[in-house]
This record gives C-alpha cells, sequence and structure tokens, in this order.
C-alpha cells in the first residue's frame, strides 16, 4: 500500500462551514470552471460521489464512504482497476482558521507505481491547494 499526503493547507474559515461544503459534493459543482479541462473532462457530480476523465488514465470516480463530522471525510474509488482510498481531515486551530490535510492511500501494481508515483504525489498537493482557496463562506 502506498501513500501519499498533501502539505497542511490552511482555510481561512471554521471546519463546520469547512466540512459543509466538502462533504456535499455537488456544491463544488460551481467550481468546475477552474479544472484543467485539456487534462480534465466529462466531470459528473452529486452529493456523495464524483466522476471523471483523465486523458491519459481514463475514467476515474470517488465515491464518500464515511463522514466524521467537522473532522474527516473518507472516499472509495470507483472505476479502478486497483484499490484507492481517500481522506479530508480537518482541523480549527482559531475562529476562522481551519488547516486540512489531503490522504492518499492505493494499492498500486508496480508498473503503475512507477508511471504514476510521482504524479500522484504533486497531484494530491495541487488538489489539496485547489481545495484550500475555495470561498468557502459563499458555497453554503
Amino acid at each position: 500500500m502506498t501513500s501519499y499526503e498533501s502539505e497542511i493547507k490552511t482555510i481561512s474559515s471554521n471546519e463546520e462551514v469547512v466540512f459543509t461544503v466538502l462533504s456535499d459534493l455537488s456544491r463544488l459543482e460551481s467550481m468546475l470552471y477552474k479544472l484543467p479541462t485539456d487534462k480534465i473532462s466529462g466531470v459528473n457530480i452529486d452529493k456523495e460521489s464524483v466522476r471523471f476523465t483523465v486523458n491519459s488514465i481514463g475514467e476515474i470516480g470517488f465515491k464518500i464512504i464515511d463522514k466524521e463530522p467537522y473532522k474527516t471525510i473518507k472516499f472509495e474509488s470507483e472505476k479502478l482497476p486497483f484499490t484507492v482510498n481517500a481522506w479530508i481531515q480537518l482541523k480549527q486551530v482559531g475562529e476562522c482558521d481551519t488547516r486540512m490535510k489531503l490522504t492518499l492511500r492505493a494499492e498500486l501494481p508496480t508498473m503503475v507505481k512507477m508511471m504514476l508515483g510521482n504524479k500522484l504525489g504533486d497531484a494530491i498537493n495541487k488538489i489539496a491547494d485547489g481545495l484550500s482557496r475555495l470561498p468557502y463562506q459563499q458555497m453554503i
């Protein structure tokens, strides 16, 4: 099992607001225009899942499998030939100061690990960075 962890990101909002937005994936639909269309297409989002096509990989999906209010949101992959789990951890350290970390754990075949290893680490940080910049107060 291979793990990738993002850097800890700072979000200028309280953990309740952040959790409310991130635990209902349909709230992210208004931000789809920010995705790199040259790499990601065919995005479908509902309250509990997201599916999209990555040009070099194919169709990928994630569904929410567990939520611990204001602390953790856990995801499981769909449409992949190997198991991938991801989770978002939140910790409020001040009134409008929440820290977030994104973790991805995957059982990657050796060849896939060699091809994607560094790219997955970079992708996790980019996703975490994007999530940290969302206008959470406006998305409630």
